[in-house]
């Protein structure tokens, strides 16, 4: 069965298709003979409860610098596709939160992936604390007092942007650390969200693991070494990715959170474990599908897929 799938993405033209997941998806989709269309945010369009974009058909191949030959630009409604993948990385701003709003108003008719009321509702560092005793010690506040008092009580500690990415803005501070009170004016002076603040986790240092699940089934693992003297294992700010098993805890972890993401529609989600301990529930663009197929011959889009196509089988 050919599906017209639709991609939400940043502009391809951008993308380092080595590591890139969203390529990797199209690469796939290619492969089982979907069409495949492209566009950005900013040609979403909704009139009279209707919504259109203006885009271009793609076909892709792995040559780095000819990667994907493009259509000329045409306007198409969005339930003319039978798939619309959402896949444009974050941040989590108030300009991502209306682009759900548009998909909500195809979706389910034209499936959206991730559902984008889910999307909408499941904030990637504050989804995780739906579930009690996964998470390190956790707090999420703008109020310095609190965090104070955070680190009287556990010392060593890590604060991050509460819709970061990336790794961007994710700093350690120790228990006499006089910086803290600048990161927080910095961070005041970017937006007025809360920030996330979490007990300093010593096993990172021997890898953050990324484990993507399809419809709420473990896949595989990667594990993201940070470089030497740093704390940020993110690939994006020069982690190394090696094999990893995937462990019983990560199982546990997997256990209790997939049928969630199950209910939710929420059929491609990457999770952050270090050590014994969940970080983060990555429901937007998550990455890390290249690396695992290099890494175990896995292909995660190729489940992806698999699922896709049996829910429009329907």
């Amino acid at each position: 069965m050919a599906l017209k799938v639709a991609v939400q993405m940043d502009p391809i033209e951008g993308i380092n298709i080595e590591g890139d997941t969203t390529f990797l998806m199209m690469e796939s989709a290619q492969a089982r003979g979907h069409s495949l269309f492209v566009y950005t945010t900013d040609t979403l369009a909704m009139e009279d409860g209707r919504v259109f974009v203006r885009g271009r058909d793609v076909t892709v191949q792995r040559v780095k610098g000819a990667h994907a030959t493009l259509s000329d630009y045409r306007k198409t409604e969005l339930t003319a596709f039978d798939v619309v993948l959402l896949r444009q990385d974050p941040p989590f701003d108030m300009h991502y939160i209306d682009t759900t709003f548009f998909l909500e108003a195809v979706h389910p008719q034209t499936l959206v992936v991730n559902n984008p009321r889910e999307v909408r509702n499941a904030p990637e560092k504050l989804f995780v604390t739906r579930f009690p005793g996964l998470q390190p010690p956790t707090l999420i506040t703008a109020d310095r007092e609190a965090i104070y008092d955070f680190r009287a009580r556990h010392g060593d500690i890590v604060m991050k942007p509460l819709n970061g990415r990336g790794g961007s803005g994710v700093t350690r501070h120790l228990a006499d650390d006089p910086n803290i009170d600048a990161m927080l004016e910095l961070h005041a002076q970017i937006d007025r969200e809360p920030v996330i603040v979490q007990k300093f986790l010593p096993g990172v240092v021997k890898g953050d693991k990324r484990i993507l699940l399809v419809d709420g089934e473990p896949v595989g693992a990667i594990n993201r070494v940070p470089s030497k003297g740093q704390i940020r294992s993110n690939l994006a700010v020069g982690g190394k990715a090696e094999p990893v098993e995937l462990t019983a805890r990560d199982r546990e972890i997997c256990a209790t959170i997939g049928p969630e993401l199950k209910a939710r529609g929420l059929l491609f989600v990457g999770i952050d474990v270090i050590g014994e301990w969940l970080t983060e529930i990555n429901v937007t663009s998550p990455t890390g599908a290249v690396a695992l197929k290099a890494f175990t011959r896995i292909d995660a889009t190729e489940a992806l897929w698999d699922r896709i196509e049996a829910i429009r089988a329907g």
